[in-house]
């Protein structure tokens, strides 16, 4: 249990990186996600390749595992969607909501009973995330686009929960991020249509950053949290990376001071947020305690 809880919290420093890179290239949020996920999924062939590692699936396991990829490409597209019309702070402060809708999907979709405790805590993610929406309305647009963008890392969690009693998390990684490259690549015409850019190419500083994205944001993030998976709940798995915003939060401050641009609500929603966090570890460590 401590080695998944290190390994948990090592992917949501790692996960603190995301918000700044996705601030730091120029692309639109469309172009960031399809790069990330083309270096992802290259640099998983060739690493599995090089291990003698790489797995062939069948059909009628690929959909499932697939399916899942084109949610977390999905909750990608509106993660930094959210940066892009609003700022870091705001869009990593409303992946936050992905505990309330974590206590709201898992039991449906895996037919448990709703959690009270864990409702009530994510009332509380929730109080803190209204508290910045009501005040910050210039930041609404982001704001809408990070809680949906909440949702979907939700269900990824939740799906992935199942796979991984089935399948190795290296397999799962790469066929997940496989499915999401193919299905926005098909999308991108569209996209790139209804959202227009000078061009489609990444600058030489850009390419760096998509690189830091790609293999270690991406690839060791996700390795290191669907390990965790197996021993930790997917509750409390979405509950820890709530401290992914504090991470980003810290360096948005120092490299791009966006301090000068919050107000008192965000930070009284801030304060919320990581209350939640607090009392959910305070009552993992308590209910391990009384099981030994």
């Amino acid at each position: 249990m401590k080695k998944a809880f290190l390994q948990l919290h090592l992917s949501v420093f790692l996960a603190g990186f995301t918000g700044i890179l996705g601030k730091l290239i120029s692309l639109n949020e469309g172009l960031l996600v399809w790069y990330r996920l083309l270096l992802t999924a290259i640099t998983l062939y060739i690493l599995f390749r090089l291990q003698g590692t790489f797995k062939k699936l069948a059909w009628k396991d690929i959909l499932p595992i697939g399916s899942t990829g084109v949610i977390v490409m999905l909750h990608w597209l509106f993660f930094y969607g959210s940066i892009k019309y609003s700022n870091v702070s705001i869009g990593v402060i409303c992946f936050s909501m992905t505990s309330l809708f974590t206590a709201i999907f898992d039991p449906l979709i895996n037919r448990r009973r709703f959690d009270v405790a864990e409702m009530l805590l994510s009332m509380l993610t929730l109080l803190g995330i209204l508290l910045i929406f009501h005040f910050d309305t210039q930041y609404r647009t982001g704001i809408i686009l990070g809680i949906i963008s909440a949702m979907f890392a939700a269900l990824f969690t939740v799906f992935n929960k199942r796979l991984i009693k089935r399948f190795d998390t290296s397999t799962i990684t790469f066929y997940e991020l496989s499915a999401g490259l193919v299905v926005l690549t098909i999308g991108m015409p569209f996209y790139i249509y209804s959202f227009p850019v000078a061009s489609v190419l990444p600058s030489s500083m850009d390419l760096l950053y998509l690189f830091v994205l790609a293999w270690f944001c991406t690839v060791l993030m996700y390795l290191l949290s669907m390990n965790a998976l197996k021993k930790i709940s997917p509750f409390t798995v979405n509950l820890c990376f709530n401290l992914e915003p504090v991470y980003s939060i810290v360096m948005a401050f120092v490299l791009f001071h966006e301090n000068k641009f919050l107000n008192n609500a965000f930070y009284a929603g801030l304060a919320c947020i990581m209350l939640s966090v607090g009392l959910q570890m305070l009552r993992v460590v308590k209910d391990k305690t009384a099981a030994h």
